[in-house]
């Protein structure tokens, strides 16, 4: 082992809790102002229409400058730009959490979102660099992946408790003393990455940030306004546009922000598509049973918080053990079982309707649900970085996480236009739940669309380089 390989895996167990706390930090600001929307609307005087921007404007600046924070991490060092992007992160929460009005609120999620954009895909190069390929990296990536799933579920929850018991603003205030004592561990135990001379590749940079950027911009607009309003099919229009040119430029740039070479691995594109169409499916499924526990079985904050536990504590239990309980399975195998649950526990989650049983109709499915999150964030994470070299991790990482803020923001632009069209015009209980059960009847096509990609592509990319693993040992 070379002084360098060992000075970056001397403290891999700080280092990796570093980097998980600081991604949960990201995905429970993700859930957790969902079930406390209805608390936040009635204390900064949001209309209806733009409640929604509270969750909107901090997944648009957050996909738009993902590629750019990930490229920013290679030239500049990993290591500096993680605490670059928590530094802004932090303060932007404590922004949130002194929100005073609606435009302060929706400003201060943008800044957190852009905190985000450069944290998250950093946080995931920087595991790659302290962790080297094989059973190490794929623990990692798996706990990495667990917390996507875990951090998600109990945003929702503890999003409920802190709305109905205390106040919205708690969680966004705890961000402030743990931001902190992240920057010092970081400097303390994370390896600074080499820096990488050469161009920026600022075209791209501008292309991929206005394109992302107007895509998902357009899809919020487009599945709150109808899909008729002309701006966000405008921007929906313009930001493909701007998306084409961005691969078009990157095929002949000298050095570029996403080396279309990491679409060239199998493995990898599955993982990129499958984690789309997947969080695509869960986001759905997270917006869309808030609203049914809430607005058609009468539940309260709360009590809609807890109501995903069954969800939340088997995700849990499954992502810590999952592996080691099916250590037969390897990880392409593991990855279809998990879409395979989710996908049963959507299709039954999608009959549900006025006066359904809470425990056959809702707590079943969502088991099913749980152990099927438990199951796939860790191998689609390890498989979004599969087989990259040490240049191309920034851009691998930012990919992963592109695929997965895009997937989140399209499911749910389109499958909230779903929703739209089943209830008709009217805003009564038994509408609600019409509008509910067909959005997650398309959250199932989703899936089984994610499945099948796992199938196709990861699954026997996965077998070979087993084999191959096999026969050289």
């Amino acid at each position: 082992m070379t002084h360098d390989t060992a000075s970056r895996t001397a403290h891999q167990g700080a280092v990796l809790a570093i980097i998980l706390v600081s991604y949960l930090m990201i995905i429970l600001d993700v859930s957790i102002v969902i079930t406390g929307l209805p608390h936040i609307q009635e204390d900064l005087a949001f209309s209806a229409a733009r409640l929604a921007w509270v969750q909107s404007i901090y997944t648009l600046t957050f996909g738009g400058f993902l590629l750019l924070g990930a490229r920013a991490g290679d030239i500049l060092g990993r290591r500096r730009m993680y605490q670059v992007g928590l530094a802004i992160f932090t303060v932007a929460s404590l922004a949130v959490a002194m929100a005073q009005g609606a435009a302060w609120m929706v400003l201060a999620r943008g800044v957190q979102g852009l905190g985000a954009a450069i944290l998250a895909p950093t946080s995931l190069a920087l595991l790659t660099l302290h962790f080297p390929e094989g059973p190490e990296r794929r623990r990692a990536t798996s706990l990495y992946g667990a917390v996507a799933g875990i951090g998600a579920s109990v945003g929702l929850v503890l999003g409920g408790l802190l709305a109905d018991q205390w106040s919205w603003r708690v969680g966004f205030f705890v961000n402030l003393p743990v931001g902190v004592l992240l920057a010092f561990a970081a400097q303390r135990y994370i390896q600074e990455s080499p820096r990488r001379a050469g161009q920026f590749d600022l075209p791209g940079a501008l292309l991929s940030t206005a394109g992302f950027g107007a895509l998902i911009w357009g899809i919020v607009e487009a599945s709150e306004l109808g899909w008729h309003d002309t701006p966000a099919l405008a921007a929906i229009g313009g930001g493909l546009v701007a998306i084409v040119l961005f691969v078009l430029h990157e095929a002949r740039a000298a050095q570029p922000i996403m080396p279309l070479r990491l679409f060239a691995h199998r493995e990898r594109l599955g993982a990129y598509v499958a984690r789309f169409l997947f969080l695509g499916a869960m986001v759905t499924f997270f917006f869309f049973s808030t609203q049914f526990m809430q607005q058609v079985l009468g539940y309260s904050a709360l009590r809609a918080g807890l109501g995903f536990l069954p969800m939340t504590l088997v995700n849990f239990v499954v992502a810590l053990q999952g592996p080691r309980l099916l250590k037969g399975l390897h990880p392409g195998a593991q990855l279809v079982l998990g879409l395979g649950l989710a996908l049963v526990g959507l299709g039954l989650l999608s009959r549900a309707g006025p006066g359904a049983s809470y425990a056959l109709a809702i707590a079943l499915p969502m088991v099913l649900i749980g152990a099927g999150q438990g199951l796939c964030f860790g191998p689609l994470t390890a498989s979004g970085v599969a087989g990259t070299r040490v240049e191309d991790a920034g851009a691998a990482s930012g990919v992963v996480n592109v695929a997965h803020q895009l997937g989140a923001s399209t499911g749910l632009g389109v499958m909230s236009a779903v929703a739209t069209a089943a209830e008709a015009g009217r805003v009564d209980a038994v509408a609600i739940a019409h509008g509910a059960s067909a959005a997650l009847q398309g959250a199932t096509g989703l899936m089984l669309l994610a499945l099948l990609v796992a199938v196709l592509l990861i699954l026997p990319a996965r077998r070979r380089a087993q084999g191959a693993l096999v026969t050289s040992s």
